[in-house]
């Protein structure tokens, strides 16, 4: 078969239903300033779908310095690769300062999250290795762990006891080849927004010898005291051996880092293809980080906001009858039941006749009769946009238990 013609046979899980949610399901338009009220469909909504956790997508002195930076340097500096001639002295200040943040030794940016994870985990092991990993790892995770040549367990998601049982499998593989055992989990799981158990995690490490790979996009600068991350919320920074975060969240911005001691930083500086092979982080992205890692260690009052929008939101939803399954961070899912026609034409009432802006999640992420709405507090949401969302969502929920969203086809909109 010719492969066009394969590709248009079999559109995947998610295209297949391109032609009916493309624009309004997938690929919707957000417009105006980043805040918690946008322009979606030419009618303002309140917006739970973005991870400008700290607000700082639109703070005074992070779009000075951006534009600053902008107006100095341009985009394209600097040109090349870091290793070839992209490096500058920006770069390695905001390394330098990422390590400090993290309480490790040294860091390495990346252009960007998933390609530096997936590529990240390629160049840390070898086929005499062995990975285990979450089942509910995100998807860099898993594209990283598919690129490599050695074994690779998978345990339930956070059971322990199966970690442990795998741990005892890649125990007795390594006592073979020689390798190494590298555990992937994630701090703040971003879908369901549970936490990783880094403490029972951690503790393993008194039995079986492995390094510890976290990945904490969703986790700097919401978790723990300083906003250094699900790490320190749990007392064991120190004991993460591969520490993982990125700019796309809480930094509103592009781009990642990854931090651990200094002779692993020099290797993945000399061994992460993603790097390596592309174009360094242009120069305003760089200054504007150095930006926004100074606020959020300054400024702890924007964290604070956003857990006093979390709380509000969270328990509101809760009191009335919500199920929020075991989210312990600010990604706040509510889990309802209901095929793919009742989710979307809840998402249209919602958007078009409430102004409420939620993503929806359905099968095939989640399990058939699911619909998920998941939901991003931010330090820029107000007490009356926790209301207004509440409220909504209480009359939603009896419509859909009523029938009123009954279909078997993707709503119109």
């Amino acid at each position: 078969m010719d492969l066009f013609e394969k590709i248009k046979k079999n559109r995947g899980p998610l295209g297949q239903h391109a032609k009916d949610a493309h624009g309004y399901f997938t690929f919707p338009k957000l417009e105006g300033e980043i805040a918690s009220k946008m322009i979606f469909n030419n009618k303002e909504v309140i917006c739970w779908s973005i991870n400008n956790y700290l607000g700082l997508s639109n703070h005074p002195e992070v779009r000075k310095a951006d534009a600053d930076a902008a107006k100095k340097f341009g985009l394209g500096t600097p040109m090349g690769s870091r290793m070839m001639s992209g490096d500058s002295l920006f770069h390695e200040q905001l390394e330098k300062e990422l390590a400090e943040f993290s309480q490790k030794e040294d860091a390495i940016l990346l252009n960007f999250g998933y390609q530096g994870m997936h590529s990240a985990i390629d160049a840390l092991v070898d086929r005499q290795d062995v990975i285990v990993y979450d089942s509910e790892s995100h998807a860099c995770i898993l594209d990283g762990v598919r690129l490599h040549l050695g074994k690779r367990y998978q345990y339930p998601h956070n059971n322990i006891e199966k970690l442990k049982k795998q741990l005892e499998r890649a125990t007795n593989i390594i006592n073979e080849t020689g390798g190494s055992i590298l555990v992937i989990t994630e701090g703040v799981f971003g879908m369901a927004g549970d936490l990783g158990k880094l403490k029972e995690i951690c503790a393993l490490k008194q039995e079986f010898s492995f390094r510890l790979f976290v990945d904490d996009a969703h986790g700097v600068g919401t978790m723990g005291h300083n906003g250094i991350g699900t790490g320190e919320h749990f007392g064991v920074q120190d004991q993460i051996d591969v520490y993982f975060g990125t700019f796309a969240k809480s930094f509103a911005s592009i781009g990642a880092f990854i931090s651990s001691n200094k002779d692993v930083i020099e290797y993945l500086k000399y061994n992460t293809r993603s790097q390596i092979f592309a174009k360094s982080l242009p120069m305003p992205i760089v200054v504007g980080a150095l930006k926004r890692l100074e606020i959020i260690r300054r400024d702890n009052s924007l964290k604070k906001k956003l857990w006093a929008i979390t709380d509000q939101l969270q328990n509101g939803l809760r009191e009335n009858g919500f199920n929020l399954g075991d989210t312990q961070s600010c990604v706040t899912p509510v889990f309802l039941s209901g095929g793919v026609g009742e989710a979307t034409n809840l998402t249209v009432d919602l958007r078009e006749n409430y102004g409420i802006f939620c993503s929806i999640v359905t099968y095939p992420v989640v399990p058939k009769g699911v619909i998920m709405l998941r939901l991003i507090p931010t330090a820029t949401h107000t007490n009356d946009d926790v209301k207004v969302t509440i409220n909504a969502f209480k009359e939603v929920k009896e419509k859909l238990f009523s029938g009123t969203y009954v279909s078997d086809k993707i709503a119109q909109f």
